[in-house]
Formats: structure tokens, sequence, C-alpha cells
């Protein structure tokens, strides 16, 4: 499989539940900004509320950092109107739920699981370009930190905005990054 990383988005059309409205939202959407698109299995189903309950609890921290986050399921946006209106943790949802039910964003992203018409648990980091800068998947009963996440974003502008320097494991902002150089071989 060839990789994702630093490859721009797939055209698509889509409609998400988002405020209350049903929207068009489409690969335009995701440029000009930094976004984060997390694929999830399905409404209605049990790690995906507690993933997307997180997601929320972090919305405010990632829109003050400029990121749009969307969420993408094969369901329709009809259903996710639904679980909003059913659920008590995705009623906290601001983002946009994108319906993805021709599986076609699922398939330009390579998550969709064919013979179950359903994604895996992918976490795409995308930058104002429409370039793939961190990609992420699970399989489906593995659930995801959105704290994690939010500090996977905080390196990718770090490193988009300074040129020469690599984020270490484990950085938080404001800690030191290194400049791989020569020098540095063997020295870590």
């Amino acid at each position: 499989m060839t990789s994702i990383i630093n490859s721009e988005i797939k055209p698509f059309k889509a409609t998400a539940y988002h405020n209350g409205k049903f929207v068009p939202i489409s690969d335009a959407d995701l440029k000009g900004k930094w976004a984060v698109v997390v694929f999830y299995p399905a409404d209605f189903t049990f790690v995906c509320p507690t993933e997307l309950g997180d997601l929320a609890d972090y919305y405010a921290e990632f829109q003050k950092m400029g990121v749009e986050v969307y969420s993408v399921s094969t369901d329709t946006h009809f259903t996710h109107k639904a679980w909003h209106d059913a659920s008590d943790t995705i009623k906290k949802i601001q983002y946009p739920m994108i319906g993805d039910p021709t599986q076609a964003i699922a398939r330009n992203f390579n998550v969709l699981i064919e013979e179950e018409g359903l994604a895996l648990r992918g976490t795409f980091v995308i930058n104002p370009e429409g370039v793939i800068k961190v990609a992420e998947i699970h399989d489906l009963g593995i659930g995801r930190s959105a704290k994690e996440l939010l500090r996977k974003v905080q390196a990718a502008q770090y490193v988009a905005t300074h040129d020469g320097e690599v984020c270490p494991a484990a950085w938080q902002p404001g800690e030191e990054t290194l400049a791989p150089s020569l020098d540095l071989v063997g020295k870590i």
C-alpha cells in the first residue's frame, strides 16, 4: 500500500449535519486552514460516541489553533441528525458530521472496509494546502485520544512554521525541538 502521507486530499462532495442544519461539504472546505478528519465505523455504536464526545470536549482548543474538525462515517447525514437528537454525548458535538453513504470519502482515505461498508478508525491531519501530514488508522475496537491528537496537530503546525526543526517523541509546545544535522548523529 502506498503511503497517504504528503499526498493531497482527493476531491469529494458530501452532506454534513452541522449546528442543526444539513450543509454541503467538499474537499475545498478542508483547504485554506488546518483540518482534522476523523473516520469512525457507525452511528449508534459503542466506542464511537466515546471518541466523538472526547473530541467535542477538545473542540474549542482545536478552534483556537485555527483547526476545523470533521467526523465521517458511512452513515447518512440524516442518521447523524437522529444520533445527535438521541444521544447526550453526541449533542455536545459542534463540528461537522459528514455522511459518506457512497463510501467514496472513506475509500479516498484508504480506511474503507469494503466487505462491511464501514470505515476503520482513521485520523488525518491536513495542512492548509490540503496535504495530509498525519495519518493514523486503528482497528474498530481501539479508541483514540483527542488530547493526543491535539498534541500531534501542535507538532505538525510547529514543524510547518519552523523550517529545519523537528519535534521529538512526546514533545509539548514550549519544549525543545531538534535541528537535524551531522553533529546530532549518535548523540541523542
